[in-house]
This record gives C-alpha cells, sequence and structure tokens, in this order.
C-alpha cells in the first residue's frame, strides 16, 4: 500500500513554486536589464531598512537592503510601480543615491520580517540612533513647555523595564525638538544627574536622573558615538544620527570626566531650526535692502561675524536660499553640514582624510561655481583663497570670529591678508547676535531706572546726529520711552521669553572704508567704525536699542549682550576734544565723510609716499608681492571681459577696488631706486600712483560721454603698464 505524506509533498510543491518564482523574476530582470537580486541568504542592513517604515515599503513593495554612505541598495517588485518610484524620489531629495534590483516577493516579504527586529524604541547601532520617527512626531506635537517633559520623563522612570534607556532618550530628543532647544546637558553630581535643556539660549533644568541609569545612558550613548566605553578618564568626541520627519538630524556629542561621573552634552542640528528665509531674520529695513542688493551680485565676498551660537550659519543659509536659481552652481564646504539644500552641492570636511576647509575651496573652485559658501575662515591659506575666489568672479560667503563689523578688516589684515588686496574683495562685514524676544503673552510695561533711560535717550541722539532714519520704528529722542519686561507664564516655561530676534550691523567696503584699510598703520576698529558711520547703517547697539523701545526684548537682555554705554562713551570722549564727525581735524589721518567731497586725488598717493619713505611705518611682504600683481592681474582681465560683453555698465566702484589694490603693491614693491634710478623715488612713486590712478579714473568718464570709446583696451593698457614695472623690478631684485 503507497503511503502518502501530505506535509512532504506540500514542501516539495512550494520549494517548485518558489524556484519557478525566482527563475521568473530573475529572467524579467534580465529582459528589461535590470540587476536581479535573492535577498533569503542575505544580511539586510538595519539602517538602509530603517530609511522607510513597514507600511510604506510593503505599499510600495520594496525593500532598502544594503547603504554604504549615502549610496542604498534598493529591492523592488517592479521598478515602473508608481508608489516605489515615488519613494525612491524622497530618498534622493534627502541626498541618498539608488540602485534598484529586482527582488521576488518571497525576497521581500523576508526583509519585511525584519522590521519586527527593530523595535520602535530598542536597541542601538553605532552612527544611528534607533527611536522612532513617529513616536518622535508625536512627542513633538504634545510637549510644549518644561513640564510636559518632566512628567513624560517620570513616568518612564518608573518602568524599570528592557525599553527604559531608549524611552527616555527618545522623550528627551523628541522634547528637544519641539521646544527649540539647541543643546542637551547631563550634567552628573553626588546624589543625582541635572538634564538640562538649551532654550532660546539659557539652559533650562527638567529632570534629574538617579546615578544607576545615568550610567546606563551614559553607556549608551558613548557607544553609538563611536567612543571608547572604558575609556572614562579623557573628553570623547562623536556623532550620530537620528530621523525625524524622514530627514536626518545630526547630533553631535562632547562627553568630559567630572567628579562623580562623566557629563555629556548633545548638540542637536535640526534642519528645520535652520530653514529660515532671508525675509525672516529680523534684520532692520535700511540693512535688509542693502544686503539684499550685495548678494544678488555676481561677485565679491560677504563676511558673517559673531560667537559661537550667534546664526551666522543660519544667515549665511538664508542668503543661498535667496539668491538660488538652476541657472547658477552653488558649492558649500561645511563642518558639519547642518541643512540639506536642494539643488545646491554641499561638502563635508572631513579632518582625518585632510579635507579641511583649505582643501575644500581648492577642490569647489576646479568645479566651476558661481557661488561658494565656505564655513569658516580661520587661517591665512583659507583667507587668501576666499579672497583670490571673489577677485576673480566668484561670489564667496563665509563666517568669522569678531566681535564686530568692524573687526572684520583688522582680523583678516592680521591673517596676512594685505589691505590692497582686501579693499578690492570684501565687499560687506555682517556682525550678529541673538537675544531672547519676550514672550508676548505676559510681557508687562515697566519703568526703566533713570540712568537706562537716559542711556536710551543718548543712543538715539547720536543715531539721530550722524543722520540715521528711525521713522520706520517710529522713535525720536523726544518721544516718551516705554518699556517691557519679563514676567513669566505656563506658555513661556515661565521664563518671560519665548523665541529669539536677531540684532545686527554691517560696514559696505565703499570708497570710503577702500581707502581707509591702505592707511599706514592699519586701522583701529574705532576708526573704521568713525568711517562707516556716513552709510548710516545701524550698528547693533543702535539695533538693539530699536527692540528694547518697540517691545521685542528688554533692556537687560540686550545688555548683557552688547554694551549699550559703549558709543556713548566713545562720542562724549568725542565731544569733550571738540570733535565732530562731519568735521574730522585736520591731522586725523582717518576722513570721517564720504569720499568725492575733494578732488585732491594725490593725497592717497603723498600718503603713501611717505609710508615709503618711513621703512619703520610698513612691513613689506616680499614674498607675496608676486603673487599680489598676479591677482590684480586676473582683476584687470576680469574687467576687460566684462566691459567687452557690457561696455555700457558703470565700473566705478571696480576702478576704485583697483586703485587700492595699485597701492597696497606700490607700498610692497622692494628696491624702488633701483627701479627709478637717477629720479627721486618719492617723486617717481607719486608719479607712477597718480598717473595710474588718473588714468583708471578717467574710464568712467570716458564711457559715459561715449560708450563704444574703447575702455577694454584702456584696460588692457594699464594692466601691461603694471605687468612691465613689475618686470623691471623683478630683474633689479
Amino acid at each position: 500500500m503507497v503511503t502518502y505524506h501530505e506535509e512532504e509533498q506540500d514542501k516539495l510543491i512550494n520549494d517548485l513554486r518558489t524556484e519557478e518564482e525566482e527563475s521568473l523574476t530573475q529572467k524579467i530582470a534580465s529582459d528589461i536589464g535590470v540587476p536581479y537580486v535573492d535577498l533569503t541568504g542575505m544580511t539586510i542592513n538595519s539602517d538602509a531598512l530603517r530609511l522607510i517604515d513597514e507600511a510604506t515599503a510593503r505599499k510600495a513593495e520594496m525593500a532598502n537592503y544594503s547603504m554604504i554612505s549615502k549610496a542604498i541598495d534598493v529591492a523592488v517588485k517592479s521598478p515602473t510601480n508608481p508608489d516605489t518610484l515615488e519613494e525612491i524620489n524622497k530618498l534622493e531629495k534627502l541626498g541618498y543615491s539608488t540602485t534598484l534590483h529586482m527582488a521576488s516577493l518571497r525576497s521581500l516579504t523576508k526583509a519585511w520580517g525584519r522590521y519586527k527586529d527593530l523595535s520602535a524604541s530598542e536597541g542601538a547601532k553605532g552612527g544611528l540612533l534607533d527611536i522612532s520617527d513617529e513616536n518622535l512626531q508625536e512627542i513633538v506635537a504634545n510637549v510644549h513647555k518644561d513640564a510636559d517633559v518632566e512628567a513624560r520623563l517620570k513616568e518612564i522612570f518608573e518602568l524599570h523595564d528592557s525599553h527604559q534607556i531608549s524611552k527616555i532618550m527618545e522623550t528627551v530628543f523628541g522634547s528637544a525638538i519641539a521646544l527649540g532647544s539647541s543643546d542637551v546637558h547631563f550634567e552628573p553630581e553626588e546624589e543625582s544627574t541635572h538634564l538640562r535643556l538649551r532654550e532660546d539660549g539659557i539652559l533650562q533644568k527638567v529632570a534629574e536622573i538617579e546615578p544607576v541609569l545615568y550610567q546606563r545612558l551614559l553607556n549608551r550613548v558613548k557607544f553609538i558615538s563611536g567612543m571608547k566605553l572604558t575609556d572614562t578618564v579623557t573628553a570623547q568626541d562623536g556623532r550620530f544620527t537620528i530621523m525625524y520627519k524622514g530627514m536626518e538630524v545630526e547630533v553631535r556629542v562632547a562627553v568630559a570626566p567630572g567628579a562623580y561621573n562623566e557629563s555629556i552634552v548633545l548638540r542637536i542640528l535640526n534642519p528645520e531650526g535652520l530653514a529660515v528665509d532671508f525675509e525672516k531674520l529680523g534684520i532692520q529695513p535700511k540693512l535688509f535692502k542693502v544686503l539684499e542688493h550685495e548678494i544678488a551680485k555676481p561677485n565679491g565676498m560677504i563676511l558673517t561675524t559673531g560667537p559661537t551660537g550667534s546664526g551666522k550659519t543660519t544667515t549665511l543659509y538664508s542668503f543661498l536660499k535667496k539668491i538660488y536659481d538652476p541657472g547658477i552652481k552653488i558649492i558649500t564646504i561645511e563642518d558639519p553640514i547642518e541643512y540639506h539644500l536642494a539643488g545646491i552641492t554641499q561638502e563635508q570636511v572631513n579632518h582625518e582624510k585632510g579635507f579641511d576647509f583649505q582643501a575644500g575651496l581648492r577642490a569647489a573652485l576646479r568645479q566651476d561655481p558661481d557661488v561658494i559658501m565656505v564655513g569658516e575662515i580661520r587661517d591665512k591659506e583659507t583667507a587668501t583663497i576666499a579672497v583670490n575666489a571673489s577677485l576673480t568672479g566668484h561670489m564667496v560667503f563665509s563666517t568669522l570670529h569678531t566681535n564686530s563689523a568692524a573687526g572684520t578688516i583688522p582680523r583678516l589684515i592680521d591673517l596676512g591678508i594685505q589691505p590692497g588686496i582686501l579693499a578690492a574683495a570684501l565687499t560687506v562685514s555682517i556682525a550678529q547676535r541673538l537675544l531672547r524676544r519676550l514672550c508676548p503673552a505676559c510681557k508687562k510695561i515697566i519703568e526703566l531706572p533713570p540712568n537706562q533711560k537716559e542711556l536710551l535717550i543718548k543712543i538715539i541722539k547720536n543715531a539721530e546726529r550722524i543722520g540715521k532714519d528711525l521713522s520706520d520704528h517710529k522713535i525720536t529722542s523726544g518721544m516718551p520711552i516705554v518699556t517691557y519686561g519679563p514676567v513669566g507664564c505656563e506658555k513661556c516655561s515661565n521664563t518671560g521669553y519665548k523665541g529669539r530676534v536677531g540684532l545686527f550691523e554691517a560696514i559696505l567696503t565703499d570708497d570710503m572704508i577702500s581707502e581707509i584699510m591702505v592707511k599706514v598703520p592699519p586701522p583701529s576698529e574705532r576708526d573704521i567704525k568713525r568711517a562707516a558711520e556716513h552709510q548710516k547703517i545701524l550698528t547693533m547697539i543702535e539695533d538693539g536699542m530699536v527692540n528694547i523701545v518697540t517691545g521685542e526684548t528688554s533692556f537687560d537682555e540686550v545688555q548683557s549682550t552688547v554694551d549699550l554705554a559703549e558709543d556713548v562713551e566713545e562720542n562724549i570722549g568725542m565731544d569733550n576734544a571738540n570733535m565732530h564727525h562731519e568735521e574730522p581735524s585736520q591731522t586725523s589721518p582717518y576722513p570721517t565723510a564720504p569720499r568725492g567731497a575733494s578732488e585732491h586725488l594725490p593725497l592717497a598717493g603723498e600718503d603713501h609716499v611717505n609710508a615709503i619713505n618711513n621703512p619703520a611705518e610698513i612691513r613689506p611682504n616680499l614674498s607675496s608681492n608676486g603673487e599680489e600683481v598676479s591677482l590684480l592681474i586676473d582683476y584687470l582681465k576680469m574687467l576687460e571681459a566684462q566691459q567687452q560683453a557690457t561696455p555700457n555698465v558703470g565700473i566705478a566702484d571696480k576702478v576704485a577696488r583697483a586703485q587700492h589694490m595699485i597701492i597696497s603693491i606700490l607700498e610692497n614693491t622692494p628696491d624702488l631706486e633701483n627701479l627709478f634710478a637717477g629720479r627721486d623715488p618719492k617723486v617717481a612713486v607719486r608719479d607712477e600712483i597718480e598717473g595710474l590712478m588718473n588714468e583708471l579714473k578717467s574710464l568712467e568718464t570716458d564711457q559715459v560721454k561715449n560708450p563704444s570709446m574703447g575702455i577694454a583696451d584702456k584696460i588692457a593698457s594699464i594692466r601691461n603698464t603694471i605687468q612691465s614695472m613689475h618686470g623691471e623690478v623683478a630683474k633689479q631684485m
């Protein structure tokens, strides 16, 4: 009698069907030219899989199964499925590159089965924190104040289950995003660890964690950040990523040893917090119009300055968003990339591989960009390349660490940039700070002490004396001063402040500033500030005054950020010395009125001739002189090309910049006696300066009279003269 084994037969039939399914899938893949993959014997990469949630993956009939850096291998049932293509498009918009492979439904089912191993709040792998995007969004939607965070954490502290640490981290990150916190601080004490969130720039305590629980949390953070768990005596840095709304939110980690345990600081780089439109930065109306005009220029260099956390990067991102156009090439070099901008090439600094800002900037220039953003200028090499890029037809955005807009110029000169070259390259210097904004729900009118009210009136009078327009804010020195102060309510977590507002100031590199930059000795910040008064742009102190008087923030908040009495004290000193900004002393080396009031062109030349005849007052940079001449020649070549293309476009500003470059080069040209043999060097150099500068200045006049007169040819003639002069010097050396 024949025995029929039903289970064995069913298994055999299923195996045959499986083989047929795989064979059919493989044949279709070959026919349409798509690679085939069988996932049944492969390891599924968890980081790749979690980029798409299970429900979406099943609906789109796809699975991400491998990932190296930003390159993802994707298994799909059909490469033409609309749902599949939609998800692929989303991944590519996030910066991932995808390679499609055809897979059978059996393979995809095997991959989908891995989702059960990716618990919403369980487990972690180095580099990516394995928490649920969905849970994060729920926390963000329901956390509105510090008390909400404290209540959620207390519930988790009482659970004592295996998922406790993951739930704590999930709550901390979700709450930080909800409250707009930039940093999370874990500060161990003897009996507990304080958890504090930095909200609007101020740390707020939200919970305390017991030592045993904190040790587990510390180990988890160190593990996912790629740190050494056994090293507890040295400071360590790391980073990891969390997913929020399908975006990667990078978290930078700093762990440092302490008296009771290691402390942790987590810096959350939330892209949503950096996506600020140019129009919403809070820049005062006059400065807004100036910057809107300057960032639209085809070349130049715009620098933002200020301390860490003052919003410099956010400002630069807003510039890039404002000027972006599919017809231009924009490249950024950042450390780290804090916000991914669509249509813009962004490069990440990697110091371990030798790819720093200097190397990144050199590489970017080889890719024919129109606009370049450099995360920070911190050394001479980077500054030199940035200046060169500005002078050869690129728009350069970057940041610099100085305290004021006027401090930008001395700082770059200290880095080794020649003043004449800098005058031609630098377009605008911006300084900024961030202030806490008064909570609109609870702020109240307060009466300032007489000395503080008098200080505000003096700031207003000083601005009016210079001619600055405060009418946009309806402010006059004779108006009654009404100010507001913080109270505290549930909406602002009883701090009295909610959100932040920026303070800005800027200095344009116009003729007046260019002239003072090349003076010997170099000008101080105060000299530059005085020379920029005619631009009538509000300083940060005046901007702070406006925000106080209009009720945006409090007197104490502004005073804690900038010294409101600084300019007032300076002006009192100036008044005591009978000095007025519109009537400078005849002996002052720094003019403080707009250039053009006098046609005595040789003045600048005479000053520089005197400097050359007093070597103690000048420090020639013989090694860089050839580089400066080459840079000037490149600049003049660019002018030639522009004038050939658009002969009726004015060149006054560019001519002024070329003049200052020539002055700087002549100052730093060695062996003048040999070049001008038989002539008084003082007279010879003055004649050369006067001749070249008068010839440059005549270009615009000639062009106005006759646009087709051949301005480009005259520029070429000047360039040839400079090359010949430099060649003669080289022979004498």
